[in-house]
């Protein structure tokens, strides 16, 4: 199996965002996963990678990638390191991103995929937050050919409670969210919100979903705390045709930690990596 890591693109703004590539170098085109992480995520966070190893034993060309302003670099890509950027980031700078990583994919510089990926059978899986710009992302860019979630949430605006909270984070320009794992306290700026109701029919997630005509798959975890599993139902509400997986005992990252330790993936991330095998399988075969 190959795995090139690293690769840098340059994303929203010109910053640059780095990729990885999972493939078994075998001389057939395979299908194209590609992977877009979550909120106060990154590419190389906990499980990732052996998930990533994992699609491309089973035949998939795997991609995943870091948004431009998720925080961190190509210096430091496992440490928040650019609060600055993170505060900066928003939906359009995210779709920015997939598009640039789109066509690095379709230009391909380094001949790295010639033979290998066939992007006529491309998928886009995001994760959390990642998931519902996925669904945006999907509906955008017609490269797009089946869309998977995982633990996705059902709003862009699922953050921002109500008027009063965005009339004082207007007033303050910014406000913070902890992170548990590291104890930042990381910035948004009022911008994000901006970006969002600037374009709120595009970003509106009910509105996208109705207007996809591809293949999706929602998969959720039954024990999920950060996004309850209430999401994704809403999520399949909007889409009655879109197939609904739910795995028991699964939390909001489907059991991994990071950093992650072991070569053996958890139960719940097994699962998921099979339920998203089967879908696919039954749309493209391996």
């Amino acid at each position: 199996m190959q795995a090139v890591k690293d690769l840098v693109v340059a994303g929203a703004d010109g910053r640059p965002l780095s990729l990885d590539l999972y493939y078994r170098a075998d001389g057939t085109a395979k299908p194209l996963l590609l992977f877009a992480h979550g909120f106060k995520g990154f590419k190389d966070w906990g499980h990732w990678d052996l998930i990533a190893r994992q699609f491309a034993q089973r035949g998939w060309f795997f991609v995943k990638f870091n948004f431009s302003h998720n925080g961190v670099t190509p210096e430091e890509p496992l440490e928040f390191v650019d609060l600055e950027a993170f505060g900066q980031n928003n939906y359009s700078r995210e779709l920015e991103d997939v598009e640039a990583v789109l066509a690095f994919l379709r230009e391909d510089p380094r001949k790295l995929l010639a033979g290998e990926a066939d992007l006529t059978r491309l998928a886009l899986i995001g994760h959390s937050r990642g998931g519902a710009l996925a669904i945006v992302a999907a509906c955008r860019f017609s490269q797009i050919k089946a869309l998977i979630t995982w633990a996705a949430v059902s709003s862009l605006s699922y953050a921002w409670p109500d008027d009063d909270f965005i009339h004082r984070w207007h007033k303050a320009g910014v406000y913070h969210v902890l992170n548990a794992r590291t104890q930042q306290q990381m910035p948004l700026y009022y911008q994000l919100y901006e970006d969002f109701a600037g374009r709120r029919e595009a970003f509106d997630i009910r509105n996208c979903l109705q207007r996809l005509h591809i293949p999706i798959l929602i998969v959720h975890g039954a024990d999920d705390p950060a996004v309850p599993v209430k999401e994704a139902r809403l999520l399949k509400a909007m889409k009655p045709e879109a197939r609904l997986a739910v795995i028991e005992g699964a939390d909001h990252v489907f059991n991994g930690r990071h950093p992650f330790e072991g070569t053996e993936l958890p139960r719940a991330s097994r699962e998921l990596v099979e339920q998203t095998c089967v879908f696919l399988e039954e749309l493209w075969g391996r």
